[in-house]
């Protein structure tokens, strides 16, 4: 059976366990108050010092963030300039280039004018080619070498009907053969001696130095042909090639023009330049 006990017992004891433990508590949680307050006290120095920091190294910053900019100002500047400039010069480009195509046209233009006049110039003229070199040879000399091909071309060739007769110096030095220009009076003579030696060529022996009444390399073979300015025998050069490779039939010059054709039933092509020529030499 349980007793009470007695007050003397009571009094006996310690101070209750109660009391004591509760005393205990509100002091832990006053330390901790205490901590909380110095952690903030802690945290709020450490964060102005690191605003003030970070405001020290800001205004360290700003000087170059303001140079930065204005570098920045200076280099859209700088390409606005240039794309300005860019575009002025792609237009005076683009001038430049029309006025070059133009250019280019009158050359041509002129070009072509020049040649014309140089034919006209040379459509009464005879280009007799390879003639051997006579010593020191006069237009006597010349005059008699035409006399002769005129009687062997069955062609009544006299002084008469020679306004011109003279050589041609050869570029290459020492050389032993070169051309004599002999102009006519007339286009029909020219081309009445040029069909006549085309004739004579048919048969045997063709043209040589003996039918100038040369008695020197007798055998060395004569072409006449109509007097062709440069252009015009660059590109007869580049047409008898064509027809060499390209198995072109026909490769002639009429009145200082030249002209191809492919076969009898194939339309006939006048040569007007080498860029023309170098078209058909591609051609498949």
């Amino acid at each position: 059976m349980d007793t009470s006990m007695s007050d003397s017992e009571l009094l006996k004891n310690d101070t209750p366990p109660n009391f004591s433990s509760y005393r205990n508590k509100r002091k832990r949680h006053d330390e901790i108050t205490t901590e909380l307050e110095e952690f903030k006290e802690d945290m709020k120095k450490m964060l102005t010092r690191l605003f003030a920091e970070h405001k020290k190294d800001s205004e360290g910053i700003m000087p170059t963030l303001k140079e930065i900019k204005v570098v920045n100002t200076n280099i859209e500047a700088s390409i606005s300039f240039l794309t300005a400039q860019n575009e002025e010069l792609k237009k005076k480009i683009e001038l430049l280039e029309s006025q070059s195509k133009e250019d280019k046209k009158q050359i041509t233009s002129l070009e072509e004018k020049i040649e014309d006049l140089q034919r006209g110039q040379r459509k009464c003229n005879i280009e007799i080619k390879n003639v051997p070199i006579v010593g020191q040879e006069t237009n006597v000399d010349l005059l008699k070498m035409a006399a002769s091909l005129g009687k062997v071309l069955g062609s009544d060739l006299d002084t008469n009907h020679i306004r011109d007769i003279y050589r041609v110096r050869s570029r290459k030095p020492n050389a032993k053969n070169s051309s004599i220009i002999m102009e006519v009076n007339s286009t029909l003579k020219r081309n009445d001696i040029i069909r006549k030696c085309k004739e004579f060529n048919t048969k045997q022996p063709k043209l040589c130095a003996r039918h100038l009444g040369l008695t020197a390399n007798t055998e060395t073979p004569i072409y006449l042909s109509e007097h062709m300015t440069p252009r015009g025998s660059r590109l007869h050069f580049l047409a008898r090639d064509l027809s060499r490779s390209r198995s072109y039939k026909f490769c002639w010059t009429s009145f200082g023009k030249v002209y191809v054709r492919k076969d009898e039933r194939s339309p006939v092509i006048w040569i007007t330049s080498e860029g023309q020529i170098q078209q058909l030499v591609s051609e498949k």
